[in-house]
């Protein structure tokens, strides 16, 4: 039952399948073409990454308009798959491509600071997919609706918390909750991670309700793109726990 496999990530979402077209004999979506494409978002970004990461130590004063660029272009064509799942094809990649600017950036920024940081976040962040991946897959972690609504949620909780913060940051603010290298500022950033890797569940079931209802191949794209979303947030928060414990 579709209704069943809400998602928080607003790129899958309840409504992602309605009026979609269903595939004709031998073009339908699969659960194998979505894993591979999601393998290829990941080398895009991959990519990019490993650019800007390069600039950083060559050409520093560069990586500031590379990163803004990437975060700029990635949100436009999230934005533009979100409404155009059909050009996802062509839109996933390029967000994929944005993302990895942006991501390699930060990333040796933050590296420079906290050696090694990078390396254990990617790190922590594959073990946590593949986690949630056999958890899913062993049927022992479902999207049962009881799951999907507090998911959900916690997902929109953490999306007000951040909303706040980039309010209170134009008047030269921010929620110091969120930067803290307290106890309470690290338990903080442990329970984002959590509720991001719990979204993966939800994505693992959207794509599934997808191969069942027969979608069309190009949403292949569209679940790996959607996948990509959530292990993006995953990483930067990553990244943000293990500088707060760094820090102290």
């Amino acid at each position: 039952m579709p209704g069943l496999f809400k998602t928080s990530n607003p790129a899958l979402n309840d409504k992602t399948f309605a009026g979609r077209p269903v595939a004709i004999a031998g073009e339908a979506m699969t659960l194998q073409g979505t894993v591979n494409k999601t393998g290829f978002l990941l080398f895009c970004a991959s990519a990019t990454a490993a650019y800007t990461w390069h600039l950083v130590r060559v050409q520093p004063e560069s990586v500031a308009t590379w990163m803004w660029g990437g975060l700029i272009g990635g949100l436009v064509f999230a934005i533009v798959t979100i409404f155009k799942k059909e050009w996802s094809a062509v839109t996933a990649p390029a967000y994929a491509l944005c993302e990895g600017l942006a991501l390699g950036g930060i990333s040796a920024v933050m590296n420079a600071a906290y050696p090694g940081i990078a390396i254990e976040a990617l790190g922590l962040t594959a073990a946590v997919t593949v986690v949630m991946l056999l958890l899913y897959t062993s049927g022992l972690v479902r999207a049962t609706p009881k799951f999907t609504i507090g998911v959900i949620a916690a997902t929109g909780g953490i999306f007000l918390f951040y909303m706040v913060d980039l309010l209170m940051g134009f008047f030269g603010h921010h929620v110091p909750l969120l930067y803290s290298n307290g106890p309470w500022g690290i338990g903080l950033s442990v329970v984002i991670v959590i509720v991001a890797a719990l979204n993966l569940i939800l994505d693992f079931a959207f794509v599934e309700t997808g191969v069942r209802a027969g979608a069309a191949k190009y949403m292949e794209w569209y679940g790996a793109f959607g996948i990509m979303v959530t292990l993006v947030w995953m990483y930067i928060e990553m990244l943000r726990l293990l500088s707060k414990v760094r820090s102290r």
